[in-house]
């Protein structure tokens, strides 16, 4: 039996190699392009340098959509426009900030701002007070705590939290992946693109610390502190600051994520017995106008086919503890780069190729999931053209070259993908893996597996991200590395263009042996991401 099953696979993986007829010159014309008339970091520089950051909802945002738009429109793209949908919150922007320690030391503090809180009212100055609430209270012990220590907020700047010990490490990291050790991953079906961890599932009895949040933060307010100060708890001076989770800056104070560093000066300080004093000036601006965002999409129409459709795309949004290079301009402008290049080269493919960049990823993957519920629907509730999407290519793992991809659907898509990324070894591709996973999370990809769409995820070498530039004040320009931007343009362009054009369709689970649905677990959003 087993062998049966075995040679059944065997065979349709043989057909399956038959149909793949490469277009060799026009994968090396695509190489050429993108090589030698690459725009892709001009793209970078004008996301990052001149949009950036691009949290959503926020004008730097939907100047960036306008922008990508007006430009994919200039390369001769057809029907470029922004989508509206509702995002629900008023968007959100640090103006700027500055903060000190005043006594009993003179110096500059190194901070970010945490999204949609408010201004503070002019310079706000007063002693630091430190603050430790208990480890996963109950909701009495908690209730406890506030009562005890409400009388030492009014006036103050206060610390919460005791000092994160960052040890030294000493243990190398590699920023590349071994051949073998992709290989290997694909071969265990490793799914491409950033992926977090499921959510911790709660303690009977014990807060979460986003139900800490809500008690705390009204509390801070009604007892009159003047900011909250939390350790951004990393390494070398990184910050990653996300957001007050109401989204409302009338619910809690003033609020930054203050370098490891200068919180630990602080309450060692403190621990002398010093009194230190602070001052911070922050200006944040909210837009009503924000509650409706975008996406961007544009086109290259297809000719016989021009009914089924290839898409490719990235999140075009950042958080704003920097300027949203790795995370993810590379990711927009990679896909921007793959579909200027088949443009640029004139080629006319069968389906339509409609590339997306996607807003509100950062916030829980919000935007592809209103693309794909307006146009697609799901498995279960399909809409009209749910059977007419060949597959979405996403990247979204920042800088570093692509090494292979995951596709949502049986073993005989990812042999389909193998074939097509075999050209690229060289470039440093190793293959593909199939998933039967409708998980949602991580990036957009898998908001199309959620729904029983070919979501297909690219896997990336890691370079600096996870460890260093991932939603940090480090995601900037700087960190690109041209030329595994290039190479990633490179290969998307050629597996666009060849599912654009082969005679059939992706292939899918059949109904019968589609996974079933998962119910949608939302991570906490400081959670780290994983491969």
């Amino acid at each position: 039996m087993r062998l049966a099953a075995f040679t059944a696979l065997a065979l349709t993986a043989a057909l399956l190699n038959a149909e793949e007829r490469i277009d060799t010159e026009v994968n090396q014309k695509i190489r050429k392009e993108a090589t030698e008339g690459s725009q892709v970091m001009k793209t970078l520089h004008v996301l990052t340098d001149r949009y950036g950051p691009r949290l959503t909802g926020s004008p730097n945002h939907e100047a960036a959509a306008k922008w990508a738009a007006a430009t994919m429109t200039e390369w001769g793209l057809k029907n470029a426009k922004l989508e509206p949908w509702s995002f629900g919150h008023a968007g959100w922007l640090n103006e700027r900030a500055a903060g000190y320690i005043t006594s009993p030391v003179k110096d500059n503090l190194v901070f970010e701002v945490l999204g949609w809180t408010p201004s503070t009212k002019g310079t706000a100055a007063g002693a630091a007070v430190l603050l430790v609430p208990p480890e996963k209270p109950a909701k009495e012990e908690l209730t406890a705590w506030l009562n005890e220590n409400k009388g030492k907020l009014k006036g103050k700047i206060v610390l919460l939290g005791k000092p994160v010990v960052v040890p030294v490490s000493f243990t190398a990291t590699n920023k590349r992946m071994e051949d073998d050790a992709v290989r290997k991953r694909l071969e265990g079906g490793a799914r491409g693109g950033p992926q977090r961890p499921e959510a911790p599932k709660p303690e009977p009895g014990k807060l979460t610390a986003a139900q800490m949040t809500e008690m705390i933060d009204p509390w801070l307010l009604a007892n009159g502190a003047l900011v909250k100060v939390q350790d951004a708890g990393m390494a070398h001076g990184m910050v990653r600051a996300f957001q007050n989770r109401t989204y409302d800056v009338a619910k809690t104070v003033p609020t930054v994520i203050l370098r490891n560093e200068d919180y630990g000066r602080i309450a060692r300080l403190m621990g002398d017995g010093e009194t230190v004093t602070l001052e911070f000036n922050i200006q944040n601006r909210t837009y009503p106008e924000g509650k409706t965002t975008y996406n961007v999409v544009a086109e290259i129409p297809g000719t016989d086919k021009a009914d089924e459709v290839v898409m490719l795309g990235g999140h075009l949004d950042s958080w704003h503890s920097a300027t949203g290079a790795t995370d993810n301009a590379a990711g927009s402008a990679v896909m921007m780069e793959a579909v200027r290049v088949i443009q640029a080269l004139g080629l006319k493919p069968r389906r339509t190729i409609r590339v997306a960049l996607w807003s509100a990823e950062e916030q829980g993957l919000l935007g592809s999931k209103a693309y794909v519920k307006t146009h697609f629907g799901t498995f279960e509730e399909p809409k009209a053209d749910f059977g007419k999407l060949v597959g979405y290519v996403n990247l979204d793992s920042g800088t570093g070259r692509v090494r292979g991809a995951s596709v949502f659907g049986p073993a005989e898509a990812a042999t389909v993908l193998k074939v097509v990324l075999a050209p690229f070894e060289d470039l440093g591709v190793m293959g593909a893996s199939a998933s039967t996973s409708r998980r949602e999370g991580g990036t957009d990809s898998t908001s199309f597996n959620a729904a029983g769409l070919p979501g297909i995820g690219l896997m990336q070498d890691p370079i600096e991200y996870f460890g260093q530039t991932w939603h940090t004040n480090l995601d900037t320009y700087e960190r690109i590395v041209p030329e595994d931007v290039m190479k990633a343009s490179t290969v998307v362009a050629a597996t666009v263009w060849h599912l654009a054009n082969r005679d059939g369709m992706l292939p899918r689970f059949e109904n019968e042996k589609m996974p079933a649905p998962v119910k949608p677990e939302t991570p906490p959003p400081s959670a780290p991401a994983t491969r």
